[in-house]
């Protein structure tokens, strides 16, 4: 058994099984307390909610809960394991909640045998909690899954690997394309893979200003074309009208790489036929498209980003989704839009020009971070990313008519 995986099974087994828990919030020492707590003071909150339904946000802890729910049909690079398989998982996006963005979260795994048994589920007990993040769901099925629950539900429904991923990705890869002189606009984009990130990622960077023919999705079974007959909805989207076929069809003269897919699919020789100054997203986890030292072996003016937080430029969804909810929150957000999404594109963007603080570099190992080919984007452990990103999303909510409180004052400040 090898040294990280024995830590990883301990880490999760002690000293207490699992990683989150429940703290009280309120005393509960004496029979007072207690009287207060539950029967008879819990009554008079009952009945104030029974008359005000919002009071349930100034009663309860609804308004900083974020329900994290899976199926367990898309787990890592583990692919359909189950509901109680993901589970660590789920507890692990609720640690990340807590201790980025101290919303309190708890993990859900659902098991059903269609869509509306999911969606159904889902919605009944929506209620209970401020937000809901999705999580590890398959494509296509979770395409359907979002937009049932945002039709459905009152609150806020993010399916973070889709959108999280997009938002990371896209704020990452605009200042790689300011970095390398090249305008977005006119960017030739390869994207390696067609599922939920993917197609999310590429339709975030279409918002922000590339041009839908200039991107090239790859699929199993080569380019997604117009010339094919077996593109669901969601690929179609994509579909370009154009004669190529294959990566190298498609990868040659491009500017950017976008991998979304598996490891090692992308050879030294497909990266000599890039661009000049290419820019390359291998997010492949844990294994990248290619690894950063063979692509670097053949191309000295690449920017290369990966998934992985031993390489430079990690594209790490933790740089956004846990301030994406603390934002909506705190503005108590119906749902999350896209002007939400490209508020914190812009956010994260901005801050990896700014001088980076001695506690981020002490907690890398680095005597200097500078904005440039090995730093496009922050560090998952920079704690300005909440109220940078948390502040923009909420700013986005209010001024897009879909947060119910105003801006609070000196918010984040």
């Amino acid at each position: 058994m090898s040294d990280l995986r024995q830590k990883a099974l301990d880490y999760h087994a002690l000293p207490t099984p699992g990683k989150i828990g429940v703290l009280l919030t309120t005393a509960a020492e004496t029979i007072e307390d207690l009287s207060l707590a539950y029967s008879p003071g819990v009554a008079e909150p009952c009945r104030e909610i029974s008359n005000n339904p919002d009071d349930v946000y100034k009663y309860t802890a609804k308004g900083n809960t974020v329900a994290v729910i899976t199926n367990g049909t898309a787990v890592l690079g583990l692919g359909n394991i189950g509901p109680m398989a993901a589970k660590p998982v789920m507890e692990g996006k609720s640690l990340l909640f807590k201790r980025f963005a101290n919303i309190d979260s708890f993990d859900i795994e659902v098991t059903h045998k269609t869509v509306e048994e999911f969606v159904n589920t889902v919605a009944n007990i929506a209620d209970s909690f401020g937000g809901i993040n999705l999580e590890d769901i398959k494509a296509p099925e979770c395409f359907v899954i979002e937009k049932a629950l945002i039709e459905r539900c009152k609150i806020p429904i993010f399916h973070d690997d889709q959108h999280g991923t997009a938002i990371v990705t896209t704020a990452g890869m605009m200042n790689a394309l300011e970095i390398q002189g090249k305008d977005i606009k006119q960017a030739s984009i390869v994207c390696l893979g067609a599922g939920a990130a993917a197609i999310a990622c590429m339709a975030l960077l279409i918002k922000c200003g590339a041009q839908r023919e200039n991107i090239y999705m790859l699929d199993t079974k080569g380019i997604v074309h117009k010339g094919r007959d077996d593109l669901n909805e969601y690929k179609k989207l994509f579909a370009n009208n154009t004669d190529k076929r294959t990566l190298d069809d498609a990868i040659s003269g491009a500017d950017v790489f976008v991998g979304l897919s598996g490891p090692n699919l992308l050879s030294q020789a497909q990266v000599k036929l890039m661009a000049p100054n290419p820019i390359i997203f291998a997010c492949s986890n844990p294994d990248p498209e290619i690894k950063p030292e063979d692509a670097l072996a053949v191309r000295s003016d690449l920017i290369i980003a990966t998934g992985r937080s031993d390489y430079p430029n990690q594209v790490n969804n933790v740089l956004c989704f846990p301030f994406i909810f603390r934002g909506a929150l705190d503005v108590r957000a119906r749902t999350i839009n896209d002007e939400m999404k490209v508020s914190a594109v812009h956010a994260i963007r901005t801050l990896a020009k700014e001088s980076v603080p001695v506690e981020v570099l002490t907690a890398y190992g680095e005597k200097e971070l500078n904005f440039g080919k090995n730093y496009i984007i922050p560090k998952p452990m920079d704690s300005r990313l909440l109220a940078a990103v948390a502040k923009a999303v909420a700013q986005a909510a209010v001024d897009s008519g879909v947060a119910t409180l105003p801006m609070p004052d000196n918010y984040m400040s």
